[in-house]
């Protein structure tokens, strides 16, 4: 396997800093989510992938940090970051909250390992990563899963799945970012395949293959391109738990006349005038139910649509998706809008939606890989300032192993998390020394 600049930068960053090799080596990618959005913490369905974009993060454990508390610091080079690059802190059961604000997500997931980290235990480490922030390409959860994947390697930790990896970063984002995120996004960064989308159950938990694309440039299908607004609105923080709270209103009202409710992943439209009688006809809470009662059915509708190569139903949907993001459930922007509005213009797009929790970030639009060329062209023209990624499903977290005998940073083979029930990333340039 060819050497990844990433890791040579992260092996360089490390050897600047404590003047020797690092032991370990592990990654985790940001992920994209093709439809589904917002119904992760409905139970729901969701449809994302892992994306080429990944974290790293090189370490190796202090051995004689034993009752001295070696403190922890982190330096960060963050895409699209504007905090302070570095953090230093000690790993107990002390450890709260602080600032760099993006250092809590390391914080919160090692909070997740005490049980499992030996006394006193203490590492160096640096951290590379070309996940954008902000992106609404999961760099947060990219971060969390490659931290846990460096505790697990440090401390030979086997009893992890990736399910329950991606739970214990998740419970990281609740505690420590106040995000009550659902599971998609560290999951699909901990258990994502090459080649392929993941439909996740929320629920259940488990996930079924979805095969899709080809690393050919030759291919006449579809491709999936990510445009990236580079606009992140302040509301995203404040309106998330705000839409949590109205999904659960919703269950609520239906939970009276049929106990089985538990999420709206249970609800069909039909019960939608439940909700109305309860709430109002042009109440908020029926709104955010409508949305995610029907992109449940998007998803899975969307699924068969990829099954039978009927890319003209998987466009219709995503572009449904958007329009109810849009107007029901209200986390679009006027940027994203503009975007998918431009992108459907174009010959060839099937359809395009805004990805991610909204107010900004990215947009996902699937288009016949030879109308590619046109699409840029016409977002630059109508938007101007946007980046974009041609997106092929990629590995989920995992280990890389370092050949550093010879002063190189040469990369003999690769470990999926699959195997190892390993994950971890984020868009960082990490480093710990003792206090």
């Amino acid at each position: 396997m060819s050497e990844d600049p990433r890791v040579q930068e992260a092996l360089n960053l490390y050897r600047v800093r404590f003047g020797a090799d690092p032991d370990v080596c592990v990654y985790a990618p940001g992920r994209v989510n093709l439809i589904g959005e917002h119904t992760d913490y409905n139970d729901g369905f969701v449809l994302p992938f892992a994306l080429p974009f990944r974290t790293i993060i090189v370490g190796s454990l202090i051995k004689d940090g034993g009752s001295n508390k070696a403190s922890t610091l982190i330096s960060a080079s963050l895409k699209g970051g504007p905090e302070s690059n570095e953090a230093v802190f000690v790993v107990d059961a002390n450890l709260s909250e602080g600032t760099p604000k993006w250092a809590n997500y390391v914080k919160g997931t090692i909070v997740q390992y005490l049980k499992e980290l030996p006394e006193g235990f203490a590492f160096n480490a640096a951290i590379v990563s070309d996940v954008p922030i902000g992106s609404g390409l999961s760099s947060s959860a990219s971060l969390e899963v490659a931290t846990a994947t460096l505790l697990e390697r440090l401390c030979n930790i086997t009893s992890v799945t990736g399910v329950s990896k991606a739970l214990r970063c998740q419970q990281a984002e609740h505690t420590f970012a106040h995000n009550p995120c659902g599971i998609m996004d560290q999951y699909i960064s901990s258990m994502g395949k090459a080649g392929n989308l993941l439909l996740i159950d929320c629920r259940s938990q488990n996930y079924q293959l979805i095969p899709f694309g080809s690393s050919s440039s030759s291919s006449n299908g579809p491709v999936v391109l990510v445009t990236n607004s580079n606009i992140k609105h302040n509301l995203a923080e404040s309106e998330y738990p705000v839409r949590v709270k109205q999904c659960k209103e919703a269950v609520a009202i239906l939970k009276k006349t049929n106990s089985e409710i538990e999420a709206l992943r249970d609800a069909t439209m039909d019960m939608i005038p439940l909700i109305e009688k309860e709430a109002g006809k042009n109440s908020l809470v029926v709104k955010r139910a409508r949305h995610c009662i029907g992109e449940d059915k998007r998803t899975l509708d969307t699924v068969e649509a990829l099954k039978k190569g009927d890319y003209v139903s998987v466009g219709k949907y995503m572009t449904e998706s958007h329009r109810s993001l849009q107007n029901d459930y209200e986390v679009s922007c006027s940027e994203l809008d503009q975007l998918v509005d431009a992108s459907l213009k174009i010959k060839g797009v099937y359809g395009s939606r805004m990805t991610g929790g909204g107010f900004g970030g990215c947009t996902v639009t699937l288009v016949d890989r030879s109308a590619v060329p046109a699409l840029k062209a016409a977002l630059m023209e109508a938007y101007f300032n946007c980046e974009f990624y041609e997106a092929e499903p990629s590995e989920g977290a995992g280990e890389i192993i370092l050949d550093t005998k010879k002063g190189s940073s040469l990369l003999n083979w690769l470990v999926p998390a699959s195997v190892l029930a390993l994950a971890a990333v984020i868009v960082v340039s990490v480093v710990r020394s003792r206090r």
